[in-house]
């Protein structure tokens, strides 16, 4: 196939070079396009041959050249732009000899534009006929359906530029992320919250447990940390007196790479005062189901062969009451630490040795809970041991105010009640950093500056972080998140 590949890039250098020889710029510049294929197929669908012959509708459209049929004195091709693709036909008598013999050196991925107006051919299909054309730009490299088609997994996300080209598909999934992203800002907007921006690089990393990157800035000669989330600056702000913000962010972990996981992801994180983890779940089904009927006009989505339904009221089921439904285990089991422990080793969880109860409930219920939380739910009331930045229950100082949202078997979002004690959150820090140094992330240290702004006061609130390409992988069908990030992040590739 390389061999083949590399013939058919040579005759294109030789078509290349004749076009030089005629004083043919194959890489042209500016071009007025004046209309696009899917605003000439809207406008023009519904109009017979008769009505086009009558109205002679002159258009200017320029695109890529996806198809190519050669009849002698006629040609017909379809180009593709940003939007589609439409027919056009260039006809010998029409452009002369010498325009038209210049053909023969365009290839299928050429960039053309085109003058012409509309008719229809004899199928009826809407069609341009060509009074003028130009070439934009010489493809030198054949498009993967001129041999064997782009099928190879890998090689579609890491030549995401071919995907876009030959799979419409996948340039729709992309669209359509763009929409989920922009409903989801016109929701935040509209509700009186304000859109930040803060640090990607940080001199501590927070807000979540994660192995960060870490990388060195020369002129302060000190380390800096790529964010592994950016829920400490949002909650600086609260105590600036910004009451609800927002931001839609890059986070990065250094972590796996799985369907489910990238290094680099795309995170809504927001932050309500005066209100609580109940609220933000009402919030939540809330921004869920608008989205979903704003951009896809639905609630009902097909997913890895499951009907997911966003109507709302969502199921809303403790921490505790999961493990129990799903897990077939007694409460009492759960509440000894030595039946809890052996029970999650059962499970083929990997338990240490000076591993909180509350953490092995936590592993006893991702072995037997989630990938059964397919309907969104909020599972909620999680163990404070594995909540350190959210209030405790005022009814129980082991449980916290804290959900998270499943969808497909998948986390979707996190939230709770912001811990605002900063007595509590030194100590709780300090439990956190002592066990990811036993776990050797050796990067995270107590942060000094966001306890000191606590002990200024934050307001009490609830703050959610939502994960945006698995939303989107949902709402898309897609069953990799690699699916819904233009350029995931692969193994070096060997050239």
């Amino acid at each position: 196939m390389l061999e083949e590949i590399n013939e058919l890039i040579e005759q294109r250098l030789k078509k290349l070079k004749a076009l030089k020889d005629a004083g043919i710029d194959p890489y042209g510049s500016r071009f007025e396009v004046k209309h696009s294929s899917k605003g000439l197929l809207d406008q023009y669908n519904g109009h017979s041959h008769d009505d086009l012959e009558k109205e002679r509708v002159e258009v200017v459209v320029a695109g890529r050249i996806v198809a190519l049929r050669d009849f002698g004195k006629a040609t017909f091709a379809h180009i593709q732009d940003g939007a589609g693709k439409m027919q056009i036909y260039l006809r010998k008598d029409m452009l002369g000899d010498e325009r038209y013999g210049l053909l023969k050196k365009l290839d299928i991925g050429d960039f053309i534009g085109v003058k012409g107006r509309l008719f229809r051919t004899k199928t009826n299909e809407l069609t341009i006929e060509v009074e003028e054309y130009v070439l934009l730009c010489k493809s030198l490299r054949p498009l993967p359906e001129k041999w064997h088609g782009l099928t190879d997994i890998e090689q579609r996300y890491r030549q995401r530029y071919v995907d876009l080209i030959v799979h419409p598909s996948v340039r729709d999934t992309f669209i359509k992320r763009t929409e989920v992203i922009k409903s989801i800002r016109k929701f935040f907007d509209s509700r009186g919250f304000l859109e930040v921006e803060t640090p990607m690089m940080q001199p501590i990393p927070g807000g979540a447990t994660a192995r960060p990157f870490v990388t060195h800035h020369n002129a302060l000669n000190m380390n800096l940390y790529l964010r592994i989330a950016p829920e400490l600056y949002l909650k600086r702000l609260l105590v600036g007196g910004f009451e609800r913000v927002y931001e839609i962010n890059r986070n990065f972990r250094n972590e796996g790479i799985s369907t489910k996981h990238n290094p680099e992801f795309t995170m809504l994180e927001f932050y309500m005062a005066y209100a609580d983890y109940n609220d933000l779940m009402d919030l939540t089904e809330e921004l869920i189901t608008t989205v979903a009927m704003e951009v896809f006009g639905k609630l009902i989505f097909e997913f890895e062969g499951e009907q997911i339904n966003f109507t709302p009221p969502w199921q809303r089921i403790t921490h505790k009451e999961a493990i129990i439904k799903y897990g077939s285990i007694e409460p009492e089991v759960l509440a000894d630490y030595e039946r809890a422990k052996k029970y999650a080793i059962s499970l083929g969880a990997e338990i240490k040795g000076d591993c909180s109860l509350g953490k092995i409930q936590d592993e006893i219920f991702k072995a037997v809970a989630e990938d059964k939380l397919i309907q969104p739910t909020f599972i909620t009331d999680y163990p404070t041991e594995v909540s350190p930045l959210a209030k405790r229950s005022k009814n129980n100082h082991d449980i916290a105010e804290r959900f998270e949202l499943f969808i497909a078997g998948r986390e979707i979002a996190n939230a709770f009640s912001e811990l605002n004690d900063p007595v509590d959150q030194r100590v709780r820090f300090q439990k956190q950093i002592e066990e990811l140094h036993a776990d050797d992330i050796e990067e995270y240290t107590m942060d000094e500056d966001f306890i000191r702004a606590l002990e200024y006061g934050m307001p009490p609130a609830a703050g959610e972080g939502i994960g945006v390409d698995r939303l989107v992988m949902v709402l898309t069908g897609s069953t990799s998140i690699r699916d819904v990030i233009l350029f995931p992040q692969l193994k070096q590739e060997q050239l």
